[in-house]
């Protein structure tokens, strides 16, 4: 178990680095090709834009054996990328958002995949804990790998960062072709079926991963939200240069891998749903720290939202793994993923509407509606049957996802 946990955190390392060096660069290739910023801009909504198809992607998962399809995604990416080699000019701009897409599109299904194979390779109790690890990951190459990308680009262009993030999910196939994953098959085929309505009808159908779920969507879905105000804060209120951005996403950053550390332990001593109800609330008073006129309370907010968005998420992630059936798996993570992302489509423009009304508007709105949101499902949770124990810890579902692991 040891061994597949170093593995899957390593997975993480890599492919985060491979894909926010990318995303960067994405943005920065169009803006010098075509000196449009809202054709760069674009960039990030073909990578968001394809969560909104996770039920009907995640049903590939379950119908398919996981691990091999996941290898497969790996490896069409990474030839994906390569095919960026052939952009030279503002006419192959259009491989750039093509490859975007597919970026978007393989997201979905690694994400998803990654989440049903965690339980087939761990035990349940090391769930969290290696979640929570996977997520310190990935939020240390977000701080790492821009600058990395973007010098790249600088010292060789493109084309050079385009081989670096190519080689990157070769590298993620080869650990996930070593992973030592166990195997159920009886229950995968007589639990097969339905389609996306399935995933939808497993995920909320039971407060156990509904409320983790729903608190997570609307944790994220405020960050994007208060993405406008918190600019403003800083350049209008704050009176500070751009520049201090970048401080307050390095304290996110630090916040959240501190976060990502910790929570772990957090879901196997209070449960995922009370974890969710930390994040959110501690979501909360970071974007009310923020909003106070003094630039050192701004840092501590960032510090502490970065704690809570981790928190929300790692314990929705947490609580599907362990209250899903494992042949449903594939399709409810991806449904998960798309009702916790999916919302940043509508959230960041509507931020971006309502900072016309002040920098502190949307920020003070993002706090209320989470900690209405932390109040609901406190109170919910109060209300849980006891008989609404996690799926994985029982004996005939520990052994892993059958042959859809293989």
């Amino acid at each position: 178990m040891r061994r597949n946990a170093g593995l899957f955190v390593a997975i993480s390392l890599l492919s985060g680095f491979g894909s926010s060096a990318m995303s960067l660069v994405a943005g920065i290739w169009i803006l010098d090709l075509t000196g449009s910023t809202s054709l760069a801009a674009l960039a990030g909504l073909c990578v968001y834009a394809p969560v909104l198809a996770g039920p009907w992607l995640g049903g590939l998962l379950d119908r398919a054996p996981r691990r091999p399809l996941v290898i497969a995604v790996n490896l069409m990416l990474a030839a994906a990328l390569l095919a960026l080699l052939a952009v030279r000019g503002p006419g192959q701009t259009w491989l750039i958002f093509a490859v975007s897409c597919a970026y978007g599109v393989s997201y979905v299904l690694i994400d998803a995949g990654e989440t049903a194979l965690l339980p087939s390779a761990l035990s349940p109790t090391e769930l969290g804990d290696v979640n929570g690890w996977r997520s310190s990951a990935q939020e240390g190459m977000k701080l790492v790998a821009p600058l990395a990308g973007a010098g790249l680009y600088a010292w060789h262009g493109g084309h050079a960062v385009v081989v670096l993030s190519a080689a990157m999910p070769v590298l993620v196939a080869t650990l996930y072709a070593v992973l030592r994953l166990n195997r159920t098959p009886t229950e995968r085929r007589t639990e097969r079926g339905g389609g996306p309505r399935t995933g939808l009808v497993v995920l909320f159908g039971q407060r156990a991963t509904r409320l983790p779920v729903v608190l997570a969507a609307v944790s994220i879905a405020m960050s994007g939200f208060t993405t406008a105000g918190i600019y403003a804060i800083v350049v209008t209120e704050l009176r500070l240069p751009t520049t201090f951005l970048g401080v307050l996403a390095s304290a996110q950053g630090a916040g959240s891998i501190l976060g990502g550390l910790i929570v772990g332990r957090l879901i196997a001593a209070r449960g995922p749903v009370a974890v969710g109800v930390a994040g959110t609330a501690l979501f909360a008073i970071g974007c009310l720290a923020r909003c106070l006129p003094w630039w050192p309370a701004t840092v501590v907010g960032a510090v502490v939202a970065g704690v809570g968005l981790p928190w929300t998420l790692v314990a929705a992630v947490t609580a599907v793994q362990t209250h899903t059936p494992s042949a449903l798996l594939g399709r409810v993570s991806a449904t998960a993923n798309t009702a916790m992302f999916g919302p940043l489509v509508v959230a960041i423009p509507l931020g971006s509407a309502a900072v016309h009304l002040g920098a502190r508007p949307p920020l003070m709105a993002a706090t209320a509606l989470c900690l209405t949101a932390v109040v609901v499902a406190t109170f919910r949770r109060r209300s849980t049957p006891p008989d609404e124990t996690p799926i994985a810890l029982s004996p005939r579902r520990t052994a892993g996802t059958g042959p859809a692991s293989r």
